[in-house]
């Protein structure tokens, strides 16, 4: 994967993100880590499509983020699973596969058993998400972000609202989906992940890109702030 960031702004009440500029190229996995407010998910919710910066560019594989086509190639997860209360986990993807990609019926039916056979779900593709674990309906949200057939997959916390059992269900199974050869950008609290399934770390501390290398900067801070947050999070 190839990231871009050129003069990247943005802003609410307040600037969120600082004139960002940033340029990282030939890595799958890339985890997003920092302190509440520092503008972790502001970033991955541009990079992804699903907000328009205040000013500044992102290329991803130095395509556009405002490129239609790159935002029809993209899944994201969010911190809860999203998942509409009244459809099966099923129709949960079934339906926006009919509904946005074009699939029949059937084709739609097994792209979804698919992926929720994937995740360890097919015993409960005819449940209510009210009616499974919030660990079973986050990882029926991962299978509807990989059934569109993305190229990248954005996560943003997925394990937010989840106690630490199913954080580790939940993440056990996105482990499992290194094979696909998808590329996957990421936020998360829980650091034994980004060890286990990064191999890049953008550490982000009051809306910069304050340090980032590969997974060792996590034993070998170069700054104050990283070395601080590890041993907080340890």
């Amino acid at each position: 994967m190839k990231l871009e960031l050129k003069n990247l702004r943005h802003s609410y009440d307040v600037e969120v993100l600082h004139r960002l500029n940033f340029v990282l190229d030939n890595h799958k996995s890339i985890a997003i880590i920092g302190v509440s407010g520092s503008g972790k998910s502001t970033l991955i919710r541009l990079m992804s499509g699903l907000e328009k910066p205040t000013s500044g560019n992102i290329y991803i594989n130095d395509i556009p983020v405002s490129n239609q086509d790159y935002r029809d190639h993209v899944g994201f997860v969010f911190q809860t699973h999203n998942l509409f209360p009244h459809l099966t986990l099923k129709r949960n993807i079934t339906l926006i596969l009919e509904k946005t990609r074009g699939k029949t019926k059937e084709e739609a039916e097994r792209i979804a058993c698919k992926y929720l056979e994937l995740l360890h779900l097919s015993d409960q593709v005819n449940k209510l998400p009210k009616n499974v674990s919030g660990g079973q309906a986050q990882r029926a949200a991962i299978a509807r972000a990989l059934s569109i057939d993305p190229k990248i997959i954005y996560l943003d916390e997925p394990t937010a609202s989840l106690d630490p059992i199913l954080t580790h269900e939940v993440l056990t199974a996105v482990e499992e989906l290194k094979g696909l050869g998808k590329e996957f950008i990421f936020v998360t609290h829980v650091l034994s992940f980004v060890r286990d399934f990064a191999d890049y770390v953008v550490f982000m501390h009051e809306g910069n890109i304050h340090e980032h290398g590969t997974i060792e900067i996590l034993d070998n801070p170069k700054t104050i702030e990283l070395k601080e947050f590890m041993e907080k999070v340890r």
